[in-house]
């Protein structure tokens, strides 16, 4: 018999916060009370909280580790491991990797990213070497031609456990405002005006050609196979309406209040971006996760591409102008995703489930993860 025993410990449960301890047992968390133990080899946590392990959604941090600089190819397997020590140290124990299939920029690392994601993780989970349960996030850029071909070999893969449809397609959604993004794209690949109108030309024609087949392909195979399947980047209530017709259940990253609202009423989960929350703002100007968390509409938060942003978002979602319960904030990067896509044996600290914890300290306004346990084993 394997067993923590966890005291002195702000206990956040799904519905309340508890000083007291908690026991976990063969990984699993076996008893919740009030109160200290006096019992021998128990972990003295000084007043910290224990959360449950936080569950990301939707990450593109291991692109970075596969491609650390522009031409600078990694071995799969070491970029694996150290996006992995990443995430844990950060509290996550539970990542679903982002893996996109297509891209709207030629040249960009993402085919190669996708041709090597599996061959890093088939290799870590053989060789029983990850601190994080991993998962994967299959990202369909609708407008490639190539899309269904690229996919295939994902098809029987049984870490594919979400999948969302995106459009990149310059000039709507996420890049609705085609100046800025004109702007944007002629500043980092040094085009002339002559080259932006023959590249945005084509991708306009391609997502014309292709974003309606494609759409309606992965829905019907998402309902076959059994996937939860979300929207990317919505910003009008007519993209919303397209979603729900397609069955998504996640609306990830909605531009703007009207297709957040929409996208709730709708009863999609909603999940907005954590460094939005920390940064205060999008970072391409749409609307602000704090404004919409006000509203009440966020239901998840995800890091995105910065790991470190989930705990601090769901920590500064406690203070004005959201000011939301602990519980609850804590619930956004925990209970919720797990639910949203279908793991119920973990996400809330709860006798039966998963021992996927962490300790974290408060320290002035900035949480700190102080010890991270995976199904009771402590793995940062």
């Amino acid at each position: 018999m394997r067993e923590s025993i966890l005291t002195d410990a702000r206990i956040v449960t799904r519905d309340a916060v508890l000083h007291g301890t908690l026991v976990v047992r063969d990984g699993r968390i076996h008893d919740l009370s009030t109160g200290r133990s006096a019992a021998a080899g128990a972990i003295d946590c000084g007043g910290d909280y224990l959360l449950p392990g936080l569950v990301e959604l939707h990450t593109d941090n291991l692109e970075k580790h596969l491609t650390p600089r522009p031409g600078v190819p990694w071995p799969p397997e070491a970029a694996i491991l150290a996006h992995d020590t990443l995430v844990a140290g950060c509290g996550i124990t539970t990542v679903f990797d982002s893996v996109a299939v297509g891209d709207v920029i030629a040249g960009t690392q993402r085919r190669r990213s996708l041709e090597v994601t599996p061959i890093g993780l088939a290799h870590a989970i053989r060789h029983d070497i990850l601190r994080a349960e991993h998962f994967l996030h299959m990202r369909i850029e609708v407008s490639e031609p190539d899309a269904r071909e690229m996919f295939e070999p994902f098809l029987d893969d049984p870490l594919v456990r979400l999948v969302s449809l995106m459009d990149h397609t310059p000039g709507q959604r996420q890049y609705a405002d085609e100046a800025a993004y004109r702007r944007g794209y002629q500043k980092r690949h040094a085009v002339s005006d002559a080259e932006y109108e023959r590249f945005a030309e084509h991708r306009k024609a391609l997502a014309a050609e292709f974003a309606g087949p494609h759409r309606a392909w992965m829905a019907a195979l998402a309902r076959e196979r059994g996937w939860p399947l979300a929207s990317h980047d919505d910003a009008t209530e007519a993209h919303v309406a397209e979603s729900l017709a397609a069955g998504m259940t996640i609306a990830e990253f909605p531009t703007t209040v009207e297709a957040a609202r929409a996208a709730h009423a709708g009863g999609m989960t909603v999940m907005m971006g954590a460094p939005n929350l920390v940064r205060g703002r999008s970072h391409s100007g749409n609307v602000s996760a704090a404004e919409l968390a006000e509203l009440g509409l966020v239901s998840i938060l995800s890091s995105d591409y910065y790991p470190h942003s989930l705990l601090h978002g769901a920590f500064l979602l406690t203070r004005p102008p959201v000011a939301m319960p602990l519980p609850d904030a804590v619930a956004t990067v925990s209970d919720t995703p797990a639910k949203a896509v279908g793991l119920d044996d973990r996400g809330r600290l709860e006798p039966g489930l998963r021992g996927d914890l962490i300790r974290v300290r408060d320290v002035d306004s900035l949480p700190v993860v102080r010890a991270v346990w995976k199904q009771g084993e402590r793995v940062a």
